[in-house]
């Protein structure tokens, strides 16, 4: 239901776009946590508990669902449905619930590879959002242009690392995309790019504009080059969807691991809105924006509030 796209190689700015699809409705928030808050793995036994080391900028949903979000080391983590997860089995290790995956590597790494190392030491276990248990896969990168998707498949956590791995969509597991990729050129197959909205095609197409994108001129132009290439993935409201992974696009949004920058546009509403760490960097307490605010446009960081959905 989302695609991400990561433009680890140009010499401007380090960019990472996706999109969030759901069959419902959401209410997505901005949520700004400084180092030091205590957090625990959440709904699940035996959770993990740490202290923050990093301070950060997410997008939640829900009961504090952390979906995507970057943090002040210009670390990013993605949070994207992957319905064919298999999670490893219970085991001795502090379990980390699927709806705090992406705010403990936000937390606890300022790099990738870090991430990955400090990932093994924890079991992920799904839980319910919304009344369903979603299965769920991560896709982090970070300031340098290293990346990596990680996947529970089969009951083991798969872990693709390398800076070329740099889209990802939803199930089948991303060996079997890279795979379904090799029959389109320029990747060594004969085949246009699709056009459908399957997540075999959108990995396609995503993978196909990524690779021809020119050299951008300064960091508006690269972001902006990231999000044309993410909206070709993006999915409008009523068209048929034929497949029961396959939803609407509810909103879009990009970060810029270089500069710091967040950006987010909403599908209902028509403004675009960016924050920049620096701007919050001062701010000592938990805070934050309704990021469907209708009243929201340009560079938000000082509508971010206290609130007790932020503590």
């Amino acid at each position: 239901m989302c695609t991400r796209v990561f433009w680890s190689d140009n010499a401007v700015a380090r960019v990472a776009g996706r999109t969030l699809d759901l069959s419902f409705l959401d209410s997505p928030r901005f949520q700004w946590r400084p180092a030091g808050q205590a957090e625990s793995g959440f709904n699940v036994d035996d959770s993990a508990a740490w202290t923050s080391k990093f301070a950060s900028l997410a997008i939640v949903e829900w009961d504090n669902d952390y979906l995507d979000g970057m943090n002040d080391r210009g670390l990013a983590a993605h949070a994207l449905m992957f319905t064919t997860a298999e999670y490893e089995p219970q085991d001795a290790r502090p379990q980390l619930s699927t709806s705090r995956w992406v705010q403990y590597i936000l937390d606890n790494f300022a790099t990738v590879a870090e991430a990955i190392q400090g990932l093994a030491e924890v079991r992920v276990a799904p839980v319910s959002i919304m009344g369903q248990e979603l299965g769920v896969h991560i896709a982090i990168e970070d300031a340098s242009g290293d990346s990596a998707i990680i996947e529970p498949v089969d009951g083991t956590m798969v872990v693709h690392h390398g800076r070329e791995h740099r889209v990802m969509a939803n199930s089948p597991k991303f060996t079997d995309q890279l795979a379904n990729l090799e029959r389109y050129r320029p990747f060594g197959g004969e085949l246009p790019p699709p056009g459908d909205i399957t997540s075999l095609d959108r990995f396609v197409r995503a993978s196909y504009f990524l690779h021809f994108l020119p050299e951008p001129q300064d960091e508006e132009e690269a972001v902006s080059s990231v999000m044309q290439v993410v909206a070709t993935v993006a999915k409008p409201p009523g068209a048929p969807y034929p497949e029961g992974d396959i939803y609407p696009t509810r909103w879009l949004s990009a970060v810029d691991l270089t500069n710091l920058h967040y950006f987010f546009w909403s599908r209902v509403r028509p403004s675009l809105i960016r924050i920049s760490l620096a701007n919050l960097s001062q701010q000592q307490l938990p805070c934050s924006l309704d990021a469907f605010d209708p009243a929201l446009a340009g560079e938000v960081s000082a509508a971010l509030r206290q609130s007790p959905t932020a503590l």
